[in-house]
């Protein structure tokens, strides 16, 4: 049996996969810049203040989707830096050495940059996808 009720939605469903995924993304990057929603509970560095601002930045132009295949390839790369320079050491397992949500922004942002925004972005509605 096939479960194929959703194919229709799917450039919709992928909208919403970027949406929620770059406002998920922009919340690291507040917190690391303006301590909201939460303080930043690691001294900040210069990389850190980098990454600070890629996320803000790439995380509302994603929510609009403008720019999304390039900004997402952008913060793909970042967050398999990340992955490498925070969490590999730690362990090989994502689930322990708290890498996961690395590797997940890493691997949904590749994907968008493939796949494109979807039909709900700035980039659809100026046929720049």
């Amino acid at each position: 049996m096939q479960m194929t009720f959703l194919r229709p939605w799917a450039p919709q469903i992928l909208s919403l996969i970027r949406i929620v995924t770059a406002a998920a993304f922009l919340t690291h990057g507040l917190i690391k810049l303006v301590g909201w929603p939460a303080p930043f509970p690691y001294p900040m560095n210069g990389l850190l203040y980098v990454a600070a601002i890629m996320e803000i930045v790439g995380g509302v132009l994603l929510i609009v989707g403008l720019l999304s295949r390039p900004v997402a390839f952008l913060l793909s790369g970042q967050m398999a830096a990340a992955y490498f320079m925070a969490h590999a050491s730690q362990g090989f397992f994502p689930a322990l050495n708290m890498g996961e949500p690395a590797m997940l922004f890493c691997f949904i942002f590749l994907y968008i940059a493939a796949a494109g925004p979807g039909p709900w972005s700035l980039d659809a509605l100026r046929n720049a996808d």
